[in-house]
């Protein structure tokens, strides 16, 4: 999933941390821990959603129009003088949608695993999915994504590829339909950040370039 890795390494990725931060009053390693850990469960549930017609459509027409990733464009102005409510609206509803039932199961989760409580999480969350879903729709203009299967290829490549990306899936499923107390994200960030069987280390490597350690 080099696509979103590269994005949190990138300085871009740190302006999104500190801004999300800033804006819930959270820790920023607290911050980038739950984000870290939230994109592939995301991306994971969008790749569900994505599987049959009516969702890929749904999520065709979001990144074409509401979310063509200009929200990356401005994110000073995004997070200059408080992340406009309507932002944080949209959030919810991404959410709701994504995640649709499955959505208490990875929030508790994450606040599980980062040590947040889930009206924190749900807050870091609601700003994050409209950057996450910003970030998709750059990706799909640059890729040149313009039918509805090449949007589950595109969701797959950001996530990795091949055995481990499948494997991934199967555990993000898992958790979204509450089969585990949320142990496996060790599993997933794992996977994420190249960590394999380092599974903290894996998160504790990206955390420590994303401050400097």
């Amino acid at each position: 999933m080099s696509g979103i890795l590269d994005l949190l390494n990138s300085d871009l990725g740190k302006q999104i941390i500190g801004g999300i931060s800033h804006e819930t009053n959270q820790p920023p390693d607290k911050t980038a821990s739950v984000v870290t850990m939230a994109m592939p469960i995301l991306l994971g549930a969008m790749k569900r959603n994505a599987s049959n017609e009516s969702g890929a459509a749904n999520l065709m027409n979001a990144l074409n129009s509401k979310h063509d990733g200009s929200i990356l464009d401005n994110l000073g102005g995004l997070f200059g003088g408080g992340v406009n409510e309507d932002v944080k609206q949209d959030g919810l509803g991404i959410l709701g949608h994504v995640l649709g039932g499955s959505q208490n199961n990875a929030v508790h989760a994450l606040s599980q695993k980062s040590g947040l409580d889930t009206n924190s999480v749900m807050q870091i969350l609601q700003v994050a999915a409209p950057i996450l879903l910003g970030y998709l729709g750059k990706q799909k203009q640059q890729k040149n994504v313009n039918s509805e299967s090449g949007i589950g290829d595109l969701l797959g490549g950001l996530m990795g590829g091949g055995k481990k990306q499948t494997q991934q899936q199967s555990m993000i499923e898992s958790l979204l339909d509450g089969n585990n107390d949320g142990s496996v994200i060790d599993d997933i960030a794992g996977m994420v950040l190249g960590g394999g069987n380092q599974k903290k280390g894996g998160l504790g490597g990206l955390l420590g370039g994303l401050f400097g350690r």
